[in-house]
């Protein structure tokens, strides 16, 4: 590792951060909190509803966190929480339409911009975006993850 690959590393880290303060003041700035935001917009685009742990590894959020959620947007009649008949400890979480009401604008505006975001990159480059935050990803969790006996610098 040398001296651009720590200063490329934490660029590339910069714009995420940012990218998640952008998420977070947009989120604030509609009255909730990001990861809300996060809940609702998977929630939105799912007609048919999803499970809390579907919920859970599609935000990546944990199972106490996606709970706490549901249960304020149930408290406010946005969600309905049916038992799966098969298996009655799982939980289909579906939009009322008092939901879809309270996140439409807020959720159809940032998919609008993320969606427009991408198309302002040839396919080439969107391709290319994915496939190495990907592979970033995938180094990052591995490296993450791994114990180390020691750290080099």
């Amino acid at each position: 590792m040398n001296k651009k690959d720590k200063k490329n590393a934490y660029l590339y880290c910069k714009f995420r951060d940012e990218q998640f303060a952008l998420y977070d003041e947009y989120a604030k700035r509609h009255g909730m909190l990001m990861k809300t935001l996060l809940v609702v917009n998977v929630l939105f685009y799912a007609a048919d509803g999803l499970t809390q742990t579907d919920i859970c590894q599609r935000t990546f959020q944990s199972k106490q966190t996606v709970n706490l959620i549901i249960k304020n947007l149930l408290a406010e009649g946005y969600v309905t929480v049916d038992e799966v008949p098969e298996n009655k400890r799982n939980k289909i979480v579906r939009m009322t339409e008092a939901g879809r009401g309270y996140c439409e604008k807020v959720v159809r505006h940032i998919t609008w911009a993320e969606d427009t975001a991408m198309s302002m990159f040839t396919a080439e480059e969107q391709n290319q975006l994915i496939d190495l935050s990907r592979t970033f990803t995938k180094n990052l969790t591995k490296l993450v993850n791994q114990e180390m006996e020691e750290i080099k610098e």
